[in-house]
């Protein structure tokens, strides 16, 4: 027996999560823990939401509100979210706890005594009008290393690189633009990361081989091109006070104290549980084996930073850090900040969770970027979970139970090449499981299951049953068998399909009781429930016109051909008065406006909802294409499109700058 603990990247708590976060930091470590809890491994998955990054606080003040009220807002979508979605956390905690506190400083005081953090004076980037110091996210600026105009003070989106606020080029306020960014002198502690470069390269050649090349490679340049010492504090109210007198104002910068989340969690299941000792076992115990999982603009934080913290400490070092490449949205990278995204509490809102798991799963970034559309969604679904996997279970289970009332006993495995293969597959699925390779792990059993459908149609039960009762009773024992160790294998991608045919098997108990090997344990007897189908199949174009965007939210992102003036004057454009603004009854990102143009008024369907309150649209002066064919979203006629600018992150709509009449023509 192993102790397994599964360490799960921190969300930032400033909006909802995405697709993009399920299948780069929370799919992969779920599945990873429920194998090892099946295989009677000691798991503990800790994980929570970052309070304080400079995130929350732009968005709080963006919204109005503090940042805690944002943060906890926030976190409690994503914990329903989480939940929803079948993540078996032993703690999704946050940040902001008394445990995380004491934690952290607990961790800079033990740096700090062992001679790795001290006081400097730095420049930092100061606004003089809003007469404050600019921590990371309230500055951007170019890219020094791709030219990409909207990096940030602490990372650049484009090309994943991290940066300093004094690296960008143009650098300007988040808070004022159009302000002349000074940079002035400030204290602030700092930790000394340049004296691990060579323990860490040290540690890093050995005993890495289980280690993905891109995670190896990636931290192999980083050390090589030198490390440098890191300010810790920043000049904040938000966030963890570090107690020392003359840093009342300064807070612990959120790359310094979000790591140590997986420490002060582990400490805090430990108090929850009752017995406070408990996390010694994971990380006081030189056998235990620590796991990071998160998406690869993370991977400096976890094989850099934090395990130079965990060094200057005397803490366990981590066994892997198996970091995912991207999920795109139709080949751009989501983004919450852009919003381009599906978000979470709106796919759990309509679908499946197990789908969502089962797709993401098939198409994981373990090695490359991968890309989400809904069409691949849809087919995935339909053709493979559903016309292969679930196919076969319900073809079996119903016929099974049909014409064996009863129930059904054999003791002879009629087709021993299936059980050969049963027993290959579940040595397959293994190796690939401890090995964090989650695609290779689904695709084997899904070829288990491919492989037994094509010897069902070549038992044919169906006539075995009118010609030798006997015959046809051992061969769906044979494959009722072949059905039972599927579900124990596909438990950790599918946990509650999984338990649901365990149930129409008739199984005693929980398949997590009965642990990974029951998967080997052929049964003799059985006596059935009646089964339905384990899933639903997909309507293609009912999801498309669900899911695809109003033409108005992507059409400035494409680049268009040539036009002639003739072509251009073919466009009708009026200015209209918004007279009503309705939120559209199945789309969250929808709203319904009712524009007048001097007369009746139309019916336009526009993607601004988060983007625009109602309060914000109504009454307003908008400019739109009236000519427009009309066209439906989501079960609503929109007539016309409106006009509106998207640029650094913004989105305006274009309006007349003096008092015009409605049905004006635009020229």
């Amino acid at each position: 027996m192993k102790h397994i603990l599964v360490c799960v990247a921190w969300p930032y708590a400033n909006g909802p999560l995405h697709l993009g976060h399920m299948a780069g930091c929370y799919l992969p470590p779920d599945i990873f823990a429920r194998y090892h809890r099946l295989k009677g491994n000691k798991v503990l998955m800790v994980s929570g939401s970052d309070m304080h990054g400079t995130p929350i606080t732009v968005t709080a003040q963006q919204e109005g509100k503090t940042p805690e009220e944002v943060a906890m807002h926030y976190h409690a979508i994503n914990s329903k979210s989480i939940e929803d979605m079948g993540i078996s956390f032993d703690l999704f905690s946050h940040t902001h706890t008394e445990e995380h506190f004491e934690a952290a400083r607990w961790i800079l005081d033990t740096l700090d005594k062992a001679g790795y953090i001290e006081p400097r004076v730095s420049e930092e980037p100061y606004d003089p009008v809003a007469k404050q110091f600019l921590p990371d996210r309230y500055v951007e600026g170019t890219c020094p290393h791709c030219d990409y105009e909207s990096a940030r003070g602490d990372q650049c989106d484009n090309c994943g690189k991290t940066l300093d606020s004094k690296e960008l080029k143009n650098p300007r306020s988040k808070l004022n633009p159009d302000a002349k960014i000074e940079f002035r002198e400030t204290e602030h502690l700092f930790f000394k990361l340049s004296e691990f470069r060579d323990p860490l390269l040290e540690w890093l050649s050995s005993g890495k081989d289980h280690w993905r090349s891109s995670v190896i490679n990636f931290t192999r340049n980083w050390l090589q091109e030198g490390l440098i010492d890191r300010a810790i504090t920043r000049d904040l109210e938000w966030g963890i006070d570090i107690q020392r007198e003359g840093y009342e104002k300064k807070r612990m910068y959120v790359w310094f104290e979000a790591v140590m989340g997986y420490y002060s969690a582990s400490l805090h299941w430990a108090k929850n549980e009752g017995k406070p000792e408990l996390w010694k076992d994971w990380w006081e115990n030189d056998d235990a084996e620590h796991y990071y999982f998160m998406a690869k603009d993370n991977i400096p934080f976890h094989t850099i930073i934090w395990p130079a913290m965990l060094s200057g400490c005397g803490l366990h070092l981590p066994h892997d850090v198996p970091a995912n490449e991207y999920l795109l949205l139709d080949s751009t990278q989501f983004s919450k900040s852009r919003r381009h995204a599906v978000w979470m509490p709106d796919y759990l809102e309509r679908y499946d969770p197990e789908l969502l798991r089962y797709y993401l799963a098939s198409i994981m970034p373990e090695q490359k970027d991968a890309n989400f559309t809904w069409e691949d969604y849809v087919t995935r679904i339909n053709n493979e979970l559903i016309g292969n996997y679930g196919n076969l279970m319900h073809r079996v289970i119903s016929f099974a139970q049909k014409n064996f009332p009863d129930g059904l006993s054999s003791s002879e495995f009629t087709i021993p090449s299936l059980s050969d293969k049963i027993s290959e597959v579940h040595q397959r699925v293994s190796e690939a499981l401890e090995a964090c390779k989650f695609k290779r792990a689904l695709q084997a059993v899904m070829e288990l299951s491919q492989a037994g459908n094509i010897e069902l149609n070549e038992a044919a039960p169906w006539k075995q049953v009118k010609e030798d009762r006997d015959a046809c009773e051992a061969t769906l024992v044979t494959f009722l068998n072949l059905c039972r160790s599927l579900s124990v294998m596909m438990t950790p991608f599918l946990p509650k399909s999984s338990q649901k045919a365990w149930e129409y098997l008739n199984q005693e108990g929980k398949i997590d009781d009965n642990g990974w090997d029951s998967a080997l344990d052929f049964k003799t007897e059985f006596k059935l429930q009646q089964p339905l189908p384990l899933f639903n199949k997909l309507n293609m174009e009912e999801i498309l016109e669900k899911e695809m965007p109003p033409e108005e939210e992507n059409e400035l992102a494409n680049v268009k051909p040539e036009i002639t003036f003739d072509d251009f004057k073919k466009l009708d454009i009026r200015i209209g008065t918004v007279e009503k603004v309705e939120a559209h009854p199945n789309a969250d990102k929808l709203w319904l406006l009712d524009v007048n143009f001097g007369g009746p008024t139309r019916r336009i369907v526009t993607g601004l909802r988060g983007i625009y309150e109602s309060e914000d649209l109504l009454g307003k002066k908008i400019a739109v294409l009236v000519n427009l064919a009309p066209a439906k979203f989501r079960g609503e006629q929109s007539n016309g499109m409106l006009l509106a600018a998207e640029g650094n992150d913004v989105v305006s709509l274009l309006q007349p700058d003096k008092e015009i009449e409605d049905g004006s023509e635009v020229h």
